[in-house]
């Protein structure tokens, strides 16, 4: 099992821990990733006996917290794109044209493919005056829409080598160069998407002059002395999985000299930031744009 395979799964689990999933579910899930019952069984115990630090709970909405998801008031429209991939694949995405761009950012996806939340992420970083190009990365299998159930997306992801996921992200950062040409790029995924991150920034010299990886697991072993990017990090309090790999992450980072720095929301667990989910966090959530917004203006433009 891969990193990323035993995140996910990891991911199923913690779900079922918290209530989000009922079990005959999870298991359905760990079923489609390859876990036989005994398993999956045993994953569901390990991960229901885990116990979260009580002083981190998740901060339930309120009327003193923002309303509308942070930028959607501003957000632009996205369009849906194709460009060339490695190895002549064709490549799909989500386009969002800011009209004065000040920089490019790629938009990087969670587990369940290219969802109409990440085209809205993409569509406020246009608002915000970052031209964005989120990148399916289930091109090669007809694209998200091609997958009726989400689950079966969320396997689909996770039986795709690792080497194929940074091919396309290189790809996506030469067609946002492409298109907002002379500008510097970022990168922001999340969950699944911020692990990708990660892997990208220890890929080797890239086009990144800036990256916000939200809640994603920081890879073993990994390299960043080669990246150039100035990083934020962004955590949750209550997400002790992916907390655990931030020490990591923070002496990579400062292995690397790169301009770097971590936020951990308070109150907050993991995907917080997705206001189409059941962890969402609202002042977060607002919290986190604002920091990003003031990270790109600073490294981007």
């Amino acid at each position: 099992m891969t990193p990323l395979q035993r995140y996910i799964a990891e991911e199923i689990a913690l779900d079922h821990a918290d209530g989000l999933l009922n079990r005959r579910e999870a298991l359905r899930r760990l079923g489609l990733l390859g876990f036989g019952v005994p398993a999956a069984a045993a994953l569901l115990a390990a991960c229901t006996a885990e116990s979260k630090d009580p002083s981190a709970t998740t901060q339930p909405s309120s009327a003193a917290t923002p309303s509308t998801p942070p930028g959607s008031g501003a957000a632009l429209p996205t369009a849906p794109i194709t460009f060339a991939g490695p190895d002549n694949r064709e490549l799909r995405g989500a386009w969002a044209a800011a009209a004065q761009p000040r920089g490019g950012v790629l938009v990087i996806h969670e587990n369940k493919g290219l969802t109409d939340h990440i085209r809205s992420v993409a569509g406020r970083f246009a608002g915000a005056g970052y031209s964005a190009l989120a990148v399916d990365l289930l091109s090669a299998k007809g694209g998200t829409d091609a997958f009726g159930d989400p689950a079966q997306a969320t396997a689909e992801l996770s039986r795709t080598p690792q080497d194929q996921f940074i091919g396309d992200l290189r790809a996506g950062l030469a067609e946002l160069g492409r298109r907002v040409p002379g500008k510097k790029l970022g990168a922001t995924g999340f969950c699944f998407g911020g692990g990708l991150v990660w892997l990208l920034l220890a890929s080797g010299p890239s086009a990144l002059a800036a990256a916000t990886p939200f809640y994603g697991p920081f890879p073993d072993h990994g390299d960043l002395t080669a990246a150039k990017a100035a990083v934020l990090g962004i955590y949750a309090a209550a997400d002790a999985r992916v907390d655990a790999t931030r020490p990591a992450a923070e002496a990579a980072l400062t292995r690397a000299g790169a301009p770097h720095e971590i936020w951990v929301a308070p109150k907050a667990d993991h995907a917080f930031f997705n206001d189409t989910g059941p962890r969402y966090a609202p002042a977060a959530a607002d919290e986190a744009w604002r920091r990003i917004l003031d990270w790109y203006g600073t490294h981007l433009g």
